[in-house]
């Protein structure tokens, strides 16, 4: 029940001075103070169990072709608190129930000389600070451009940093390990080719930023409910431990257009001292607003195989024909064309998925490069480039929809946008009804390349509208969500459901493209997950890519088990089985555990986790009383050890345990893997051997009586 109390103003914090406050967590173990320094210039710092986390750090925000910015000249003339405590639940989730308690301050302040007012809100909840600027309507105060926002983190020393290269257009990077103090010297390194990437500074880096201290507390910052407003980096004073707010500009270079009245994102600082709690938080969930979606029973969880790695890979292709040197949609015509003999989405193919994916439990089934466009679709900056909804001639849409809905399957649809937003807009309620009219309830859009929209990045704020457009839009036609090369997310999932999945970060594809790094999948839960979920394209199980394409010497930096661990580890309402139907069928006893595992959870217990080393989790199957647990290791091989206390107690289970292989390593020995079963109860403890690269992945059903 929603539980919402003006209280006394001493419960919360303790007036110090006419400019500085004191806020407290629910729990205490948190302490924010708010200050206004000498002259004039807000400030803020954070303790954590009596340890500083943040020392002093100014706020503000530095204005465009205006005399006075917001940044300092400021006086305290109200402060308000609250106490908020509700449970609500999610459409989706690790959980079937999320709290939400904070305690929160808001301090207003009026600017001298210029009459102007902002309002800076703090909310501090068990887990960490959130914090975000408000611009109330005001006569002095109303259109304004933001040149940039000048948030600071400071930080208490040179921490390990667990991080990836500041970029206007791409997240799609590999995470370095090193202290702060040497992000300088690896930043070149840090960096690897991508289709659109644009770097700001050699101490710039993005979040969602994990950190880790000397005397053992992690630190992640983030940001919360982005719309509206430019995607925030870090930039990193490595003289001094200070990161700042960098936002991502226009091609003008402005950072902001804004109208009061209106707010910022929030600003976000989740703390622990045990590593497992950084996972485990619901903070940046928390401070979006509820469900806007008032009928959300079409929303639904799934797994999905398609016509997809076969093209990554290089076994096929997306386009057509190999006759035409350029397309032009409505001229040039397809039905006179040579096909190449390569082209993946032909209705043979695609009916082969359909039918793996009906024979084992599968609910969907994406098909991509289904449409006219794919012969020139990159590389010229071409505004018309798809229309979305004409077909190949070797893709009958009905049809296949047709044969789909025989044997309990749905399509998903794909929209490649080739960074051509101005086009997708153009098209998209055409294309949304094309999907309902032809029974997709899913779209998996792509924004590859260069922002085709007035020299944009992938992050500014033109693209952070469309992106919200298109959720907003889909929601009005029932459609269901899963942006690739979108701005990682930030918890907006909880307002607008329909978003299920996005990539927005290194994926599997990249093991095609040379490789990831064997504990890539151990950090991405610390850092592109803790904004939500991503569509990671698990379940590769042949990992020398030669064998089936010879031109592709990739080899994919994983075993097995580890593979079938990312299904519980890297949480998704959507989940793909991206390799080829031939190769599970090689392996069908592993293959089980993707046919088996839940893809939507009531519960999740993180029961071992180390930032680039391990994750161990163990998530509870909506709706029954069966359980799965996932372990993925790092570089050096160890040995996990788990209980099972989260079981219910007085009842049996039957655990089958997939396993690496005595012998099993990412490198010379990936598909090495054993399966075995044993019976547990609440009492129960395992020892399991993890690889290098490896992991375990454990289904644990309850005995039928």
């Amino acid at each position: 029940m929603k539980h919402l109390l003006h209280t006394a103003l001493f419960y919360f914090f303790v007036l110090q001075s006419a400019n500085s406050q004191q806020l407290k967590s629910p729990n205490g173990k948190f302490i924010m103070e708010f200050t206004l320094q000498k002259d004039g210039t807000p400030s803020y710092s954070l303790n954590y169990k009596n340890k500083t986390v943040i020392k002093p750090s100014k706020l503000g925000l530095e204005l465009k072709d205006d005399k006075k910015s917001l940044l300092n000249d400021f006086t305290v003339i109200d402060t308000k608190t609250t106490t908020f405590d509700e449970t609500w639940k999610p459409v989706w989730g690790e959980v079937e129930s999320i709290r939400n308690q904070y305690n929160e301050l808001a301090v207003t302040l009026n600017q001298k000389g210029t009459d102007r007012q902002i309002i800076i809100r703090f909310r501090l909840f068990n887990d960490g600070l959130g914090f975000r600027y408000e611009f109330p309507a005001q006569k002095n105060l109303v259109y304004f451009v933001i040149k940039e926002e000048r948030t600071q983190f400071v930080m208490t020393g040179d921490h390990t940093a667990f991080w990836i290269p500041g970029d206007y257009d791409t997240q799609e990077y590999d995470y370095t390990t090193s202290k702060l103090s040497e992000i300088r010297g690896l930043s070149e390194k840090a960096k690897t080719d991508n289709l659109s990437q644009t770097f700001f500074s050699p101490t710039g880096v993005q979040t969602s930023l994990m950190l880790k201290t000397a005397d053992g507390l992690y630190i992640n910052l983030h940001e919360a409910a982005l719309i509206n407003y430019s995607c925030m980096h870090l930039n990193l004073d490595d003289k001094n431990m200070i990161f700042e707010s960098w936002l991502t500009p226009d091609e003008k270079g402005d950072k902001g257009y804004i109208q009061a009245p209106s707010h910022s994102p929030w600003r976000t600082v989740i703390v622990s001292d045990d590593a497992r709690e950084i996972l485990a938080s619901k903070m940046t969930l928390n401070l979006n607003d509820p469900c806007k979606i008032e009928d959300t029973s079409w929303i639904k969880p799934i797994k999905y195989v398609g016509v997809w790695w076969e093209m990554i890979s290089g076994k096929s292709t997306w386009s057509y024909t190999d006759e035409f040197p350029s397309v032009q949609l409505g001229v040039t015509d397809f039905s006179k064309a040579k096909p190449n003999s390569t082209h993946g989405a032909n209705n043979a193919n695609v009916k082969k998925y359909i039918d793996f994916a009906a024979a084992n439990g599968f609910g969907g089934v994406l098909v991509e490069g289904w449409n006219e466009g794919w012969e020139d679709w990159f590389g010229h900056y071409k505004d018309y480039v798809f229309d979305f909804v004409t077909p190949y001639p070797d893709f009958d849409v009905k049809g296949l929809h047709e044969y789909a809905k025989s044997k309990g399957v749905k399509m998903i649809m794909h929209h490649e946008t080739s960074g051509s937003v101005r086009n997708y807009e153009r098209h998209m309620d055409k294309a949304y009804q094309f999907m309902k009219d032809n029974g997709y309830d899913a779209v998996k859009s792509g924004y590859v390349g260069s922002i085709i929209a007035n020299g944009n990045n992938h992050y500014n704020q033109f693209m952070i509208n469309h992106y919200q457009y298109a959720i907003e839009k889909a929601a009005e036609y029932k459609i269901m969500v899963n942006a690739h090369e979108a701005v990682r997310p930030t918890g907006i999932c909880r307002t607008y459901p329909n978003l299920i999945g996005n990539e927005a970060a290194r994926g599997t594809e990249y093991q095609a493209f040379g490789g990831s790094k064997p504990n890539h999948v151990t950090l991405l839960p610390f850092t592109r997950l803790i904004g939500g979920p991503m569509d990671y394209t698990p379940g590769i199980f042949e990992m020398d890519l030669s064998k089936f394409s010879p031109n592709n010497k990739s080899r994919v930096n994983s075993t097995i088990a580890n593979q079938l661990a990312l299904y519980v580890t890297l949480y998704s309402p959507l989940q793909m089985a991206a390799d080829f139907p031939e190769h599970y069928n090689k392996f069908p006893d592993a293959f089980q555990f993707i046919k088996d595992v839940a893809v939507d959870w009531s519960e999740s217990n993180y029961l071992e986790a180390e930032p680039g080393q391990y994750v161990t989790v163990a998530r509870k199957a909506k709706g029954n009383n069966n359980w799965f647990i996932g372990n993925v290791n790092g570089y050096e091989p160890r040995t996990s050890n788990i209980n099972f206390a989260f079981l219910e107690k007085g009842k049996k289970y039957t655990a089958t345990i997939y396993a690496d292989g005595k012998d099993a390593n990412y490198k010379t020995n990936p598909q090495a893997y054993t399966v075995r079963k044993i019976q547990v109860t609440n009492t129960s403890k395992l020892s399991q051997l993890s690889a290098a690269g490896g992991g375990y992945a454990i289904s644990v059903i309850e005995n039928k009586k």
